[in-house]
């Protein structure tokens, strides 16, 4: 791979395949699967990511907002898009593009309903999201009666679905086990008052791993088509899709006793070489990276980064290490996971990825 002369985000389509085929492996043949591309695609790029796994046969894609959605129906993916957080104002944009929401709960399903029959719609696909237990958005299983009075012929409920609270926790084991439980009552009753049996979901990317007997028709995945798996076992499994590298501007001997960054920092304790990076926390390198918190890979060897981190730029201890200006550093990726990184920085791995910004040139492999 050419080596980086400015700071870029790599994305390894190849990596986001091998992700997609892992996951499947754990399914049955008939469930379908969803793919979470949100946030750009956890920081990546939604458009490329959904291009490339409608490609792979992706059943479903989910985003956040109706503007999301939006964007990969403009470059023609036709494959059906859950949008998990629509708002009012944009239910009109969302039935042009053929966007289906999540209705959770009565104001949502109301209003809805309202447009529906305004524009005369007919079976208009609609997903029903239940909270079983993150009390985040879903309707309640006592508001079942309350759904089905309230249906009309304008919409088809394709999907009731739920989310899990803590997955990936061994220790919370118990309380995932309830949830999906409270799941299959909902279903269930939903299933014996309605007379269309719609798909059922609740499991995400830990989900998978950890509960494969709760698949029901269709899982969700997000941040484990980007190569995390929220357990290190299943991390060696999965292979980062995102390497963020960046390169040497400039090169600094500095002597005892001196100070680097704003705030000085930090303050030198013998000779050392520091080198300069053209990245800061608005490219999402957060200032609670700094401070020898977190370092970065330099021809293969630790560099940790040193001071507060600037807006563009942060300086980083190359003391040892043979390196020149102009020189690849690698601040995350497949030698360095963003798993470790954001949990040095005391934070996670979603943060981290989505918190890259856009001004960062993505480069696809």
């Amino acid at each position: 791979m050419p080596k980086a002369t400015e700071t870029v985000l790599e994305i390894d389509l190849k990596a986001l395949e091998h992700n997609y085929r892992y996951l499947k492996s754990k399914l049955n043949p008939k469930t379908k699967f969803l793919a979470v591309v949100k946030a750009f695609a956890y920081g990546s790029d939604a458009v490329e990511i959904a291009i490339k796994l409608d490609t792979l046969g992706v059943d479903y894609f989910a985003v956040a907002y109706v503007k999301e959605g939006v964007a990969l129906r403009e470059v023609g993916i036709k494959t059906p898009i859950l949008v998990l957080h629509p708002q009012p104002v944009n239910f009109k944009t969302l039935i042009e593009y053929k966007l289906e929401p999540s209705l959770y709960s009565p104001k949502i399903l109301k209003k809805f309903l309202g447009i529906a029959k305004e524009q005369n719609l007919k079976d208009y696909p609609v997903h029903i999201k239940f909270n079983t237990g993150l009390n985040r958005l879903g309707f309640w299983e006592n508001d079942i009666d309350y759904i089905v009075q309230h249906l009309n012929n304008n919409v088809k409920i394709v999907s009731i679905f739920s989310h899990l609270a803590a997955s990936e926790d061994a220790y919370e084991k118990e309380f995932t086990q309830k949830q999906i439980a409270s799941f299959c009552k909902i279903s269930k009753e939903f299933d014996e008052k309605l007379d269309v049996k719609p798909l059922k979901h609740i499991l995400n990317t830990s989900g998978i791993i950890n509960y494969p007997e709760a698949q029901y028709d269709m899982v969700r995945s997000g941040i484990g088509l980007y190569g995390y798996g929220n357990d290190s076992a299943i991390d060696k499994e999965l292979q980062p899709i995102a390497t963020l590298k960046t390169i040497i501007s400039q090169l600094h001997k500095i002597e005892p006793n001196e100070k680097v960054g704003y705030n000085m920092a930090f303050t030198s304790d013998s000779y050392r070489v520091t080198a300069t990076l053209p990245i800061g926390h608005a490219d999402g390198i957060r200032r609670q990276y700094g401070n020898n918190n977190v370092f970065v890979l330099v021809h293969g060897k630790k560099a940790p980064i040193i001071g507060n981190v600037c807006m563009d730029m942060i300086m980083v201890d190359v003391t040892g290490i043979e390196c020149a200006e102009g020189d690849e550093v690698i601040v995350f990726g497949k030698e360095s996971s963003a798993e470790a990184f954001a949990h040095a920085g005391n934070t996670i791995s979603y943060e981290l990825l989505t918190g890259i910004s856009q001004r960062v040139k993505r480069v696809f492999i």
